[in-house]
């Protein structure tokens, strides 16, 4: 029997990818999505894909109505939280590939899912190149005490930083905070020039023409320095194959797990 699966925000740059990779695949069917300027159309007219025939509605919670296994999200932080709590409460497993959400956002999702005893699956990127950048820092982080990330992304995207960046501060804040030679009160001149401490991480966002998303941490020890960066073309297809393997696994565990490769065996 496939996957069942409900997608907010179908018709936009990563959903649509998605969609497509989905009406490609025997294992997995996609029954509702979620599109304001799409709704009421089938999905399939709107991508040109006619193998896609779910219907379009205008909000998570009427695309709900529709029963399904696993909810992917990929609108935008002012609505994914209700998005995803509404699916616990339907009993469907997430997928959260919205970036923006807080820690504290990621909290109450998680104690929803363990109060539902359903599964959520935050990435802040699905690329296989950057579950290695995360999987590096953290090696990284182990013998290097100092770090500062830089997030790039075009001059559209408004959330800052970026689910990648707040991902990688995240995960390396179970390591250890980064350490820093002069303490931020002690800054001379602008102190926001600095960037904005996130668990207990410096990171920087850039927004300009010509980038997509892009992910940079440059570790710095006495007389040498090593960058690890990734770097996104304008095709979505390289989280394509990411998505498709975390909505196999998500229903794999309980509660909340941040990262790709918290399904994976990396070793």
């Amino acid at each position: 029997m496939p996957i069942r699966v409900c997608l907010a925000g179908a018709t936009g740059w990563a959903g649509s990818a998605l969609s497509r990779g989905i009406a490609r695949s025997d294992d997995i069917e996609l029954v509702a999505a979620v599109s304001r300027t799409h709704a009421g159309r089938s999905l399939g007219d709107v991508l040109a894909e006619p193998r896609l025939k779910c219907p379009i509605y205008g909000s998570a919670e009427k695309a709900l109505s529709i029963p399904c296994d696993v909810f992917i999200d990929y609108t935008n932080p002012a609505v994914a939280k209700a998005n995803c709590l509404a699916a616990l409460r339907h009993r469907a497993n997430v997928i959260i590939g919205t970036s923006g959400l807080t820690s504290p956002d990621y909290a109450e999702i998680g104690a929803a899912a363990e109060k539902e005893q359903r599964a959520v699956l935050a990435v802040g990127n699905f690329a296989i190149s950057v579950v290695l950048l995360q999987k590096f820092a953290e090696i990284a982080a182990r013998y290097i005490p100092q770090w500062e990330i830089i997030d790039y992304a075009s001059d559209g995207k408004q959330d800052a930083p970026s689910g990648t960046a707040r991902e990688l501060a995240a995960r390396l804040s179970r390591i250890r905070p980064s350490e820093l030679t002069v303490p931020l009160e002690e800054t001379q001149g602008v102190r926001e020039t600095r960037g904005a401490r996130l668990d207990g991480s410096q990171v920087h966002s850039v927004r300009l023409p010509g980038f997509t998303i892009s992910a940079e941490i440059i570790f710095g020890m006495s007389g040498q320095t090593l960058s690890l960066r990734h770097d996104s073309g304008s095709s979505a297809e390289p989280y394509i194959e990411g998505a498709l393997l975390a909505i196999r696994k998500v229903g794999s565990f309980v509660g909340l797990r941040r990262g790709l490769d918290s399904i994976l065996d990396l070793g």
